[in-house]
């Protein structure tokens, strides 16, 4: 395919696709998906190799959030039956990412539900970030903890945290029709306010809520814009008890193209594979590693994910090999943190219109298992 051959191209000098290039790898056939996933592999193999970053999460507190994101089983009103917990101790959260790091895990991702971090919820993650890296050298910490007020990105930077992670998740024009309790500018705020202090940034999207295909590229763009160094791709989980339960749109193919075109779009940039890949990719989960270049390793925040031996055997299998922390995940031209990499302009070419794909016919709720061990509980983490 022509349409191929130039995003190819475009991905091995760093270039921008079109907007209208984006769209149509969203509108390629099945019968085209292993050409979309050959390509997009060879963008893949340039920047990163074979290798995979394996990040681990850690839910410091979950549950019991004010915000009114649609999408997600912590927030206000949501009646899934998750785990609910305060803070996590300092020792306990140590503890919980240490198993991550047993497992294979390069990067420690600590999560709190809520608007945002208080003086004194800054305070305790630092000190959370301080035990981790106390024990377990060369690890990464991201830290993953709502809206920013001025001064806690820089505090938390000095703390030690390496990343943090405050998703866009869909695009401007409809953020409004998932959240009402913050807005799309808020989220890009705190992504700057990370940047400016000299944390790594990350920042993705969520695909399933419903969303045109129009607006997973405006998402994708816009992330491409702030130019994080990380970004993971979720996945909508459709928790019983939460607005978007009925939100089963997606099929693994289109899944992969998913991934595909966000590739095309970051070419050199971290894609991780994230949230619900286990709900929708299911048994072709081994072809997105030819997409991605990094993976949460075992369970979510309020979801249980794939075994953690059961991923490592995974990109065993697929020929692809775990990144150890003597390794750089960025290639070099995007280091140091931060530095700006220059891209071609977007075209003004007319977009095709999309539409909203028809939902699976039959929801795969038996996939849906919440988190009942690790962080929170006294049963033993997965991974």
């Amino acid at each position: 395919m022509d349409l191929l051959n130039t995003l190819v191209d475009k991905g091995l000098r760093r270039e921008l696709p079109t907007r209208e290039e984006a769209l149509a790898v969203l509108a390629t056939s099945d019968d085209e998906l292993l050409d979309v996933v050959a390509a997009a592999g060879k963008v893949r193999r340039q920047w990163f190799g074979r290798r995979v970053k394996l990040n681990y999460l850690v839910n410091l507190k979950s549950g019991l959030c004010p915000e009114d994101c649609s999408y997600c089983s912590q927030r206000l009103g949501s009646k899934a039956e998750i785990l609910k917990y305060t803070w996590l101790k300092p020792d306990d959260a140590s503890k919980a990412a240490a198993a991550g790091v047993a497992g294979g895990a390069k990067r420690v991702c600590l999560v709190a539900s809520g608007r945002g971090p208080t003086d004194k919820d800054v305070d305790r993650v630092s000190e959370t970030i301080s035990a981790i890296k106390e024990q377990n050298e060369g690890v990464e910490v991201c830290a993953c903890l709502g809206l920013l007020s001025d001064g806690q990105a820089e505090r938390l930077r000095a703390a030690g945290a390496d990343a943090y992670n405050h998703n866009l998740n869909t695009s401007e024009a409809t953020y409004g029709d998932i959240c009402t309790t913050h807005d799309f500018s808020d989220r890009v705020s705190t992504v700057q306010q990370a940047q400016a202090a000299g944390m790594s940034a990350c920042s993705g999207l969520i695909a399933g809520m419903g969303e045109s295909d129009a607006d997973l590229v405006d998402v994708v763009f816009a992330l491409r814009e702030l130019d994080p160094d990380s970004v993971p791709v979720n996945f909508l989980i459709p928790f019983e008890g939460t607005p978007l339960a009925k939100e089963w749109n997606l099929t693994p193919q289109r899944a992969l193209r998913i991934l595909a075109m966000v590739r095309f779009v970051c070419p050199d940039i971290e894609v991780r594979l994230a949230g619900g890949r286990e709900v929708h990719l299911r048994s072709m989960q081994p072809l997105a590693l030819h997409l991605v270049n990094s993976i949460f390793l075992g369970d979510y925040l309020t979801s249980e994910g794939q075994a953690g031996k059961d991923d490592l055997a995974m990109i065993e299998d697929a020929g692809f090999e775990v990144e150890g922390t003597d390794t750089t995940t960025l290639p070099e031209h995007r280091r140091p943190c931060g530095e700006q990499v220059a891209v071609a302009p977007e075209t003004d070419a007319e977009a095709p219109a999309a539409t909203v794909p028809a939902p699976s016919d039959e929801a795969r709720r038996d996939l849906v298992s919440v988190r009942r061990r690790g962080a929170g509980t006294d049963l033993p983490p997965n991974a």
